[in-house]
């Protein structure tokens, strides 16, 4: 066996990409997508009819150009989706338009409309999960949304507090950012790096894990956004891991061991305090932690970009049209 085998054994290895082809290949279970991905899968040619049927469908629903627009972006997203639930036996996450991110009527009615084109297409809700910020408000969506059977993926999660919040509200699976951690505390620090085992971005899905595992919580945790194999490693055990193409290869060309790092039975029997948080603790919480206070905003700010810049190429290929 070689370690991404060895890893699948006790984790669920997720595929973090919207590049079909490269999902096949490495069978993940499931997988997920972003803005980012997307627009970096949109423009490769062998998924152009992805992006020209999404076209047409916006153009059908008629309306102002923005109206189209948010169209061909919820249309676009769930046709890769379904190309990807072609080859994963598990779920893809499909984001929520980060300009919603606080507002959680707005997100509860775009998730809604999303699921109804998943519907449309015969993909049952349980295949799906919902990706929306770790805001108080997508929060307080997400709570709503599981409440209705639609699952939900909490992303753009720093701090400790956003993960107390979202396992409180019964979320599905909460996507601490290992990778964007780093790279904060390496640029504050001004360091080049830290020790495997004490990476901060390993410390603190380390420390949610423990929490939920030994509170009982059902909301798993899914490690995301790693810079190197080593994060990943010292990770094994985690519920759920999404790693890139370029790591899960560099995982399968190697047949070293993987050590089991996360496990259920010790975490319950740590001595752990239990956290409550209402609408103003967390605000505050988050507000202690310039981390996730600086990370949290630059994510949602780098997520619209992304988005702008798909819609923009989507518009552009429909005005060539």
């Amino acid at each position: 066996m070689n370690r991404l085998d060895r890893l699948k054994t006790m984790t669920r290895v997720v595929a973090d990409t919207g590049d079909v082809e490269a999902i096949a290949e490495h069978r993940p279970q499931d997988a997920t997508t972003n803005p980012s991905l997307l627009y970096k899968a949109a423009r490769m040619p062998q998924y152009r009819e992805l992006v020209q049927e999404a076209i047409d469908f916006g153009q059908r629903q008629g309306g102002p150009p923005d109206e189209q627009a948010r169209w061909i972006m919820d249309r676009l997203a769930v046709n890769f989706g379904i190309e990807i639930l072609d080859v994963v036996p598990g779920r893809v996450s499909t984001e929520i338009d980060a300009r919603l991110s606080f507002d959680t009527e707005g997100t509860v009615r775009r998730a809604e409309t999303l699921m109804d084109l998943y519907a449309q297409a015969g993909i049952r809700p349980e295949r799906v999960l919902l990706k929306i910020a770790s805001t108080w408000e997508g929060i307080r969506a997400a709570e709503r949304l599981e409440r209705q059977g639609l699952h939900c993926n909490l992303t753009l999660l720093f701090g400790f507090g956003q993960a107390v919040a979202c396992a409180d509200a019964g979320v599905t699976l909460v996507s601490p950012f290992v990778g964007r951690i780093l790279d904060w505390y390496k640029k504050t620090e001004q360091v080049d790096g830290y020790p495997a085992d004490q990476d901060p971005g390993v410390r603190s899905v380390t420390r949610i894990y423990n929490y939920y595992k030994h509170f009982g919580y059902k909301t798993q945790v899914m490690g995301a956004s790693f810079r190197n194999h080593e994060e990943i490693l010292e990770l094994a055990g985690c519920d759920l891991l999404t790693i890139s193409p370029a790591l899960l290869e560099e995982l399968a060309s190697s047949d070293d061991e993987v050590p089991r790092k996360l496990d259920p039975e010790r975490a319950r029997a740590m001595m752990l305090e239990r956290v409550d948080l209402d609408e103003s603790g967390f605000r505050w919480v988050l507000n202690e932690d310039p981390m996730a206070t600086e990370k949290l905003a630059e994510g949602i700010r780098l997520f619209t970009a992304d988005t702008l810049e798909l819609e923009r190429f989507a518009l552009e290929l429909r005005r060539r049209a």
